[in-house]
């Protein structure tokens, strides 16, 4: 058997992460099996359904280096097959007409509230004669079509992450709408959910329904309609939800729920698509955190997926997005960077200081967790003018920085040729001929040319603000500070 999986997302939205982790679980299930990943686009609620929302679905799962071997399918194009499936249903004696009004419904409904009990069709409509079909058409009412559920029935499956799932017929609400009522002369309207997923799934051979487990229910129903259709019921896995710290459902108050968020935010997609695969999923090696999708697929098997619902970290998500910007060849994150760089305004000509801004890079990275970050972190080697926070301007108005900077502004003069053993010897010559200690000689250093007393490795932002020219002018600029107070 060649195991097929699907991802089937609804465009009445962006890709929420939801949706995302549960394309990561089919995909890595698929590769594992040597079988295929098809895409399909639920557009059947034409209300709502987007082009722009089947658009960042598409670049979403494509960002996340998801690919897939079929589709996109359509819902919307498939709408033939769905009536056939309807009408099979109703030939069978297995559907049927229902001509309740919405204000039957909710009269229904509210007496069953009264009584405390589960809202639930009653299946009232069940077994009109034909005579009351006519009478309701003549009235005007247009039905929907219902598939019968039998409140006896028990069914049962074996969930590849549940284990043994069951439910009893009566707990599904009643008989089923599968078909809206007609808008025209058509006996029955638009397919619904339920029966459209199934009928998707039977036509595309699917073997493996792996989905969140919010779908527990419907699932319950779509094994009666595969039964009902005479098909093979696929093999099903429900997957945990995923939930913020105080165990409830993510959600935009959470501050994020759609995978390009954290595009925008400044991750990478490998470090988001590696963390999706430890939301509910245990690797057999417990201390492997960090693979590609393809390394992952090499273990991926769903009994070690959870039960219990993902809570989401962003503290560890934020880790390994540093340990991938970390890794990144330097060429590759200077590409990255260099956006931010230019919406803070920071200057430069990207053709003449490429080698110099792969050099900041190359020093600002271990700091980096997220990609605008960098704006902070390269701040102080950037401009020409300098200015000092608190503490940088407390150690520049200490007694004798000024000669210290003085000295070395004069000592520069001596090293045409600059490099970091200049920069060491410097130091050295320095503090020999002021009489201080090494420390005070970096820390007034440090001060004197970035206004702080923190931030990257001195000796290579020295030689990064040397390359640009302003070292010195920057150095001149703490002086006359120093000798303004």
């Amino acid at each position: 058997m060649t195991v097929r999986v699907r991802i089937a997302p609804s465009p009445t939205g962006n890709l929420h992460i939801g949706t995302a982790r549960t394309a990561v679980f089919n995909w890595l299930f698929a590769r594992r099996h040597g079988g295929q990943f098809i895409l399909r686009i639920e557009d059947t609620d034409t209300e709502r359904s987007r082009p722009e929302f089947t658009q960042n679905i598409l670049d979403g799962l494509t960002w996340l280096g998801l690919n897939w071997q079929e589709g996109p399918f359509f819902q919307s194009q498939r709408l033939d097959l769905y009536r056939q499936a309807v009408q099979t249903l109703l030939d069978k004696g297995l559907a049927y007409p229902c001509y309740c009004t919405p204000e039957e419904l909710t009269e229904m409904r509210e007496a069953q509230k009264a009584r405390k009990e589960a809202p639930r069709y009653d299946n009232r409509h069940r077994n009109l004669t034909p005579q009351q079909r006519e009478e309701f058409a003549a009235q005007g009412r247009k039905p929907v079509i219902r598939f019968m559920i039998d409140d006896d029935r028990a069914i049962v499956w074996d969930d590849n992450v549940r284990g043994k799932v069951s439910w009893k017929g009566r707990d599904l609400g009643g008989d089923m709408v599968i078909a809206r009522a007609s808008g025209g002369e058509e006996p029955f309207g638009q397919p619904l959910y339920n029966l459209a997923v199934v009928v998707d799934d039977v036509d595309m051979t699917i073997t493996h329904v792996i989905r969140g487990e919010d779908h527990i229910a419907n699932t319950a129903k779509q094994i009666l309609l595969y039964e009902a259709l005479g098909s093979k019921v696929p093999e099903f896995a429900h997957t945990p939800l995923i939930l913020n710290q105080k165990g409830q459902k993510l959600s935009k108050r959470d501050g994020v729920t759609s995978i390009f968020d954290f595009k925008e935010m400044g991750f990478m997609p490998e470090a988001v698509a590696n963390y999706m695969t430890l939301l509910g999923w245990t690797p057999p090696d417990f201390t492997q955190e960090i693979f590609t999708l393809s390394e992952a697929a090499e273990q991926f098997d769903l009994n070690r997926v959870n039960k219990a619902g993902a809570k989401f970290d962003w503290d560890k998500l934020d880790w390994l997005n540093s340990q991938y910007l970390r890794r990144m060849p330097t060429e590759e994150l200077v590409d990255l960077l260099v956006p931010y760089w230019q919406e803070a305004g920071y200057e430069f000509d990207l053709e003449r200081d490429r080698d110099w801004l792969e050099e900041i890079a190359r020093i600002i990275a271990p700091s980096l967790t997220r990609l605008p970050n960098a704006i902070e972190e390269s701040r102080l080697l950037f401009g020409d003018d300098l200015a000092f926070n608190e503490k940088g301007l407390a150690q520049i108005q200490q007694e004798g920085v000024a000669d210290i900077l003085r000295a070395v502004i004069e000592e520069l003069d001596n090293y045409p040729q600059f490099s970091q053993e200049n920069a060491k010897s410097i130091i050295n010559r320095v503090t020999k001929e002021q009489k201080v200690k090494k420390g005070m000689v970096m820390k007034s250093l440090r001060a004197g040319l970035t206004g702080e007393l923190q931030g990257p490795d001195l000796m290579q932002s020295w030689l990064l603000l040397h390359q640009r020219g302003i070292d010195k002018q920057r150095l001149q600029q703490a002086v006359a500070q120093a000798q303004s107070n």
